[in-house]
């Protein structure tokens, strides 16, 4: 039997935001893609009134050499480090989401829950990229990667220059609560930002998620055993709900869904936000647990 051993170098630690109680139990947030740790600022007050700590790595800047498995196991080493030998609360959002599980994978018992907001699932698992907003900026990945590179640092010219313009163009097509939410200027701020920190010299960052995205890997969810809650809006047009059906029965640990009428992707996101602060922190008194995953001092 073939064995592949995936080595990382030991580096320097990932960058991170942190929200929330500073004490507080452990959390660890993967932003989506497009996305920055900025996006993690929608939990800050309730992670503060629940007593969480989050952390979001800045996993688009650093060594983007380190790819495809190495990577993941990178990310969990780092997760690792913050758990600090306790187990851990998985926060993934969008394509997010699709990295959590693979980071999970390196982690063993370590995570206690795995939450997955507005989640991308496999595309090889169904005919779900016809009714993806994002279609075509995915299908150049797949089939012309050159030229996805370069449409990803035209986005980051309009993000420098024209960022009002970048969030008009992303948000053309939004449904259900996106549309009401992109009208909305304290929502256009706060994603401006976003975008801004995503595409302004962490190009090479996002173009590596999405390589990562577009590739097989509805395989690999048969490792995911973590206990999995998944929220979804029911209007979602980044990543239709149909893909949720395919999560649930993919992933076996999955044991809650939560399928919101009306909402869409970021609206989802909204709305999910309150509602898993206040059950992570209803369960933080068993989260002593020793983390049984990748060593915290590796």
């Amino acid at each position: 039997m073939l064995i592949r051993r995936h080595y990382v170098q030991a580096g320097r630690p990932l960058n991170f935001s942190q929200f929330g109680s500073d004490n507080g139990t452990t959390v660890i947030y993967f932003h989506g893609a497009p996305g920055a740790a900025e996006e993690c600022a929608i939990f800050d007050l309730y992670a503060k009134e629940h007593g969480l700590r989050l952390i979001c790595f800045d996993r688009f800047h650093g060594d983007y050499a380190i790819a495809g498995e190495a990577y993941y196991q990178l990310l969990a080493q780092q997760v690792s480090k913050q758990a600090a030998g306790k187990q851990v609360d998985i926060i993934g959002f969008s394509i997010g989401a699709f990295i959590a599980l693979q980071t999970c994978r390196y982690l063993g018992d370590g995570v206690r829950n795995l939450h997955l907001i507005s989640a991308a699932a496999p595309l090889d698992a169904g005919d779900f990229l016809e009714n993806m907003a994002g279609k075509r900026v995915f299908q150049l990945a797949k089939t012309a990667p050159i030229l996805f590179v370069l449409l990803s640092y035209w986005q980051g010219l309009l993000a420098l220059f024209f960022p009002n313009a970048l969030f008009r163009l992303l948000f053309a097509g939004a449904a259900g609560g996106d549309k009401a939410l992109s009208v909305d200027r304290a929502f256009q701020s706060g994603i401006t930002q976003v975008l801004r920190a995503c595409f302004i010299g962490r190009v090479q960052g996002y173009v590596r998620d999405i390589k990562a995205y577009v590739q097989p890997w509805k395989g690999s969810l048969s490792d995911i055993g973590v206990n999995t809650h998944i929220w979804h809006g029911a209007e979602d047009n980044w990543s239709p709900v149909s893909m949720v059906e395919y999560l649930q029965l993919a992933i076996r640990g999955c044991t809650s869904i939560e399928i919101f009428n009306g909402l869409s992707h970021y609206s989802c996101l909204y709305r999910a936000a309150p509602e898993i602060c206040r059950q992570l922190g209803a369960a933080s008194g068993d989260s002593s647990k020793y983390l049984g995953g990748i060593d915290a001092e590796n």
